[in-house]
């Protein structure tokens, strides 16, 4: 049921979204956060970045232009696991859904306008309510591989999200708290992405526990560390010199105290991760191997960040922090979805 083409696209979309996790970091960390001073056209005059603009106008535009190369990833793969589980039907009301969400966007872009509020974000947003729509009556109406249906349907909605969130930036003149927000947002994406890959080979039907009790419970602990460790990097990162722009207003707090707590939480979380590690080896547990593979990105992130935060936050090691972050979240979903088997 599940094809090479599939496979490729479901990989092609979780490339992307850890690649424009990098491009979206280029333009905060190379000051290009107003490089397009509109949304979403470049300038009032311009879809395209101008000369005057320069190399922060493309830098921006190119990242948008990611964008679209996510989205147009996001369709494919769910049109093709919607005919691989349901045929035409679902693929069929899954367009028509699409046709009526440009409509609803059209009507909230003319409304607004002539209100003389900004259209697009509207438009937009128009359109994000009739894809969640769509995704409710497809999970309704779809009996096989719920899970890939979900996951898919998941992307496509957290894609249109981002496309409505990452407009308010702009508008909002790189607002810090936003633009944390379109970082969480995006990497919640790539853990989606993630879970997608893990269950396209997994057998469908129920599933039980693989692994012990308090296994399972400390590997949820562990996944809490995690997040409270990327929240604070988010505080520490809006508050530190890479704003997207020099006139940006910083969130006001103390960047080097909130290194300090970003790191606490990570301490936790290696303590945790070094139990987990040993005793899925010892005992051949399911999720060994990605248990692995997260304590080996956990230690590169470290490294890293000491590295940074040693020699004055350079824009191209907080890239590679932040994208490491992504790739982290990504490793403990796989982890946390190998604590369970199918069901002999």
């Amino acid at each position: 049921m599940i094809g090479r083409p599939l496979r490729v696209l479901a990989w092609l979309s979780f490339l992307a979204e850890v690649i424009i996790i990098g491009t979206g970091g280029a333009v905060r960390l190379t000051g290009s956060g107003l490089g397009c001073s509109e949304w979403p056209l470049c300038t009032p005059e311009s879809l395209v970045p101008t000369p005057e603009q320069g190399i922060h106008g493309i830098i921006e535009f190119g990242n948008r232009t990611m964008t679209g190369l996510v989205g147009l990833l996001a369709i494919a793969v769910l049109l093709l696991v919607l005919h691989s589980v349901g045929g035409r039907r679902p693929v069929s009301a899954a367009l028509w859904f699409a046709g009526g969400g440009i409509v609803v966007g059209v009507v909230c872009f003319a409304i607004t306008s002539a209100l003389g509020l900004p259209g697009f974000p509207f438009f937009s947003l128009g359109l994000l309510l009739v894809t969640i729509i769509a995704g409710v009556h497809s999970l309704r109406t779809t009996p096989m591989r719920r899970d890939l249906s979900a996951l898919a349907w998941i992307v496509l909605i957290g894609v249109v999200a981002q496309a409505f969130v990452g407009g308010i930036t702009v508008l909002t003149g790189l607002n810090p708290s936003i633009v944390g927000f379109h970082y969480v947002s995006s990497l919640l994406l790539v853990c989606a992405t993630a879970a997608f890959l893990v269950r396209l080979d997994a057998a469908p039907g129920p599933r039980e526990r693989a692994v012990p009790v308090w296994f399972a419970i400390v590997t949820h602990v562990t996944g809490l560390a995690l997040a409270a460790t990327i929240f604070f990097g988010v505080l520490t990162t809006g508050s530190g010199p890479h704003s997207g722009d020099v006139n940006v207003i910083r969130d006001g707090f103390d960047a080097t105290v909130l290194a300090h707590i970003h790191s606490w939480p990570g301490y936790i979380l290696a303590a945790l991760l070094t139990v987990l590690t040993v005793f899925a080896w010892v005992q051949r547990l399911r999720p060994r191997r990605w248990l692995l593979v997260l304590v080996l990105a956990v230690l590169v992130q470290v490294a890293v960040g000491v590295w940074q935060s040693r020699d004055g936050l350079p824009g191209l090691l907080v890239g590679i922090h932040m994208v490491l972050a992504a790739l982290s979240a990504a490793a403990y979903t796989v982890v946390v979805l190998r604590l369970k088997r199918p069901t002999p």
